[in-house]
């Protein structure tokens, strides 16, 4: 079965950079203090965090992976992402995206749908995600969601299918003084998680060339902090290893996140080596 070339950037634009957005938002003193609002009132919670939980600092933490953290507390994100070239192509491919955050995780649980455009020439594709998830407290989460839910086909072509994928992930920021950046929350973080469908199913274009069916259906991410500027980022999907960097910029008292990287590093799946972009921003309603 053919995945729609569409996914990969659509994976990239709706997943990773969520959780950085609502982070940033819900901390949107980071530049008049050094121990953000967000970081402050979960600090304040010792009862169920303890007094040295380190929150998840504010940079993008994966470039084609969930994560646990996801936006909550009415916090609405937009984004557009791309990839150069599409895999078994010779044109450039990009998405974009919608979506909203409710609930409070650290009390229950915390929710995000999101709107995805797959065509930026028609606009005539558009599918859905949907991701809850829980704070755990000591800087962890879980969370569960499904991607590609097709709500407009539009004129897709006969031998496109797109295809819904299912996971849970769970995430952590290490605790641990050697971690602490200066904004008091945590320079290391990451996930791993498993699921279905693009997680572990490659394309047609891939068995046709001679590779495997199947991947691994096991994901995961590290993120680090460098230089307390910007997260260096290495990610595998489940198809194949990726490696970039990600940075959230203030503009005014707005957000944006961005991040570059090179995907499909390995022969495991994909004809090259590609170039992916993604920016994001948002604020809380």
């Amino acid at each position: 079965m053919k995945k729609n070339k569409h996914l990969f950037a659509i994976i990239m634009v709706g997943i990773f950079f969520v959780p950085t957005i609502a982070t940033a938002v819900e901390t949107d003193n980071l530049q008049q203090s050094n121990l953000p609002e967000l970081y402050g009132k979960y600090l304040d919670e010792s009862s169920r965090y303890g007094a040295d939980t380190m929150l998840p600092n504010i940079h993008p933490k994966s470039l084609t992976t969930p994560t646990a953290w996801g936006a909550a507390n009415g916090v609405l994100f937009i984004g557009i992402g791309g990839t150069v070239n599409a895999p078994y192509d010779d044109e450039a491919d990009g998405a974009a995206v919608i979506g909203v955050g409710f609930g409070d995780p650290t009390e229950n649980l915390g929710a995000q749908i999101a709107l995805f455009s797959l065509d930026l020439d028609s606009w005539d594709r558009y599918s859905a995600s949907a991701h809850i998830h829980r704070d755990l407290g000591g800087g962890s989460a879980i969370g569960a969601g499904v991607e590609n839910i097709v709500l407009l086909e539009g004129n897709q072509p006969d031998d496109e299918e797109y295809d819904e994928s299912y996971y849970i992930v769970f995430s952590q920021s290490v605790q641990s003084d050697v971690f602490l950046n200066k904004h008091c929350a945590s320079k290391l973080h990451f996930s791993v998680g498993i699921g279905s469908g693009r997680f572990g199913e490659k394309s047609a274009a891939d068995v046709e060339s001679g590779k495997d069916r199947y991947g691994t259906y096991i994901f995961g991410n590290v993120a680090y902090e460098m230089f307390d500027e910007f997260n260096a980022i290495i990610d595998w999907n489940g198809l194949n290893l990726n490696a970039g960097v990600g940075k959230t910029f203030w503009i005014d008292q707005f957000p944006l996140s961005v991040t570059l990287g090179a995907a499909d590093l390995t022969d495991n799946s994909g004809d090259d080596v590609r170039f992916i972009f993604a920016l994001a921003t948002g604020f809380k309603l």
